[in-house]
């Protein structure tokens, strides 16, 4: 797939792994070939442990829209979501640990790949750490909304919900109807990406910039509803009481980040956001963002000041509160999703421009994304964003 992106043309090659459609929203290559076998998948066999100081308890929503259509499937009717809710727990009357993913989902995720045959059972019954059925800790909490990179199911960005609900946060983690590989509904339909075959079939860049635009503006949509159904009159989680709704940030990888300041331009009550190596298909307006603070977070192959995407310089400027840009050196798009742990897993490589290891990827993306949140959200400051600092010497602060 070619997109052009701000004058320049990008070539999106087909990852060997979760997502065929590696990162519209970035429009970065990835190797094309097939994975190669790495190293024995027994070898992980579960996610990162969290290390706050909360146990994390875990609940799936599943919400309908009956205000909209949905954009991609316009017979299937109202759009539907699918929500997974991680939140602080209290200890003790543990439950069972919730699943990754679902059979069902792993299979249409990974069908055609190139993987090993025994890939989707590794992916879906690698282990969480999140219990269903937790009580939840007493008190209320910031909220922090997740969306997926483009083909990617929210399941991806487990490891980061699991780590910020342990930290304090509720965290509602979201599957955008027909823009995953692989979402399994209650009643048994596994919906596939729509949006991706729409935009593979566009008769143009133009066309296809325009799709993926609104892959951004719909998810903002999305999120707000689900902000609305979290903290409005009658909301659908039966623990909602432990959200407060004055202290709301929005989060994403990819096109996942795109959304989020697309959320944040569309929905005042977004007090703070984070893209994780997307291209902003939405552009941000030389009004800004309301003074609101805004996390930057990528690699340094593609994300650097001048250099290949443009919208992130723009963005920049653009930018009219807190701000701080952030590159990471020996990372690879995927680095800040579950995507390298599912890698260890299945005993593949896909990406082999990577140098970090699995633990940094995951260190560095846990850590900075808690401090943006615990200084923004909670009024801490962090010294980890003020400047470079010895222990995390991958971290580039860039000044446009």
């Amino acid at each position: 797939m070619t997109i052009r992106l701000h004058g320049r043309t990008a070539v999106i090659a087909l990852s060997a792994m979760l997502l065929a459609v590696t990162p519209v929203a970035t429009a970065q290559a990835l190797p094309g070939t097939a994975p190669s076998r790495a190293a024995p998948a027994a070898a992980t066999t579960e996610l990162p442990r969290p290390t706050g100081a909360y146990a994390v308890g875990t609940e799936v929503l599943h919400l309908t829209d009956h205000g909209r259509t949905d954009p991609w499937v316009p017979e299937a009717g109202d759009r539907e979501l699918m929500v997974s809710l991680y939140h602080p727990a209290r200890p003790g009357r543990p439950g069972a640990t919730a699943p990754y993913m679902s059979a069902r989902e792993a299979e249409a995720v990974l069908a055609g790949r190139g993987l090993p045959d025994d890939a989707p059972a590794l992916v879906s019954s690698l282990g969480t750490h999140a219990r269903t059925g937790a009580r939840p800790a007493r008190g209320r909490f910031p909220l922090v909304l997740l969306s997926p990179g483009f083909g990617n199911p929210r399941a991806t960005m487990t490891s980061l919900a699991e780590e910020l609900a342990s930290r304090g946060y509720v965290v509602a983690s979201v599957d955008h109807a027909y823009e995953s590989a692989g979402t399994e509904l209650p009643d048994g339909r596994v919906l596939t990406c729509a949006a991706c075959d729409r935009i593979d079939a566009a008769p143009s860049d133009e066309a296809r910039q325009e799709l993926t635009r609104l892959v951004s503006t719909g998810r903002a949509a999305d999120l707000s509803f689900v902000l609305d159904r979290l903290t409005g009159h009658r909301p659908a989680w039966k623990n909602a009481g432990m959200i407060d709704p004055e202290r709301v940030a929005v989060a994403g990888h990819s096109i996942g980040g795109s959304a989020a300041a697309s959320a944040m331009l569309a929905d005042p009550r977004f007090d703070a956001g984070v893209n994780m190596d997307g291209t902003f298909q939405e552009r941000v307006p030389a009004s800004g963002l309301g003074a609101r603070p805004f996390l930057m977070l990528g690699t340094t192959s593609f994300h650097t000041p001048g250099g290949e995407d443009e919208s992130w310089d723009e963005g920049w400027q653009h930018l009219d509160g807190w701000k701080r840009w952030l590159g990471v050196e020996g990372s690879g798009h995927s680095s800040f999703t579950d995507i390298p742990v599912l890698e260890d897993r299945m005993g593949v490589t896909l990406d082999p421009t990577v140098t970090l290891s699995t633990g940094r990827q995951v260190r560095i993306t846990r850590d900075y994304v808690a401090a943006f949140l615990d200084q923004h959200l909670r009024g801490r400051h962090q010294r980890l964003l003020d400047g470079p600092t010895p222990g995390n010497p991958e971290v580039v602060f860039q000044h446009p």
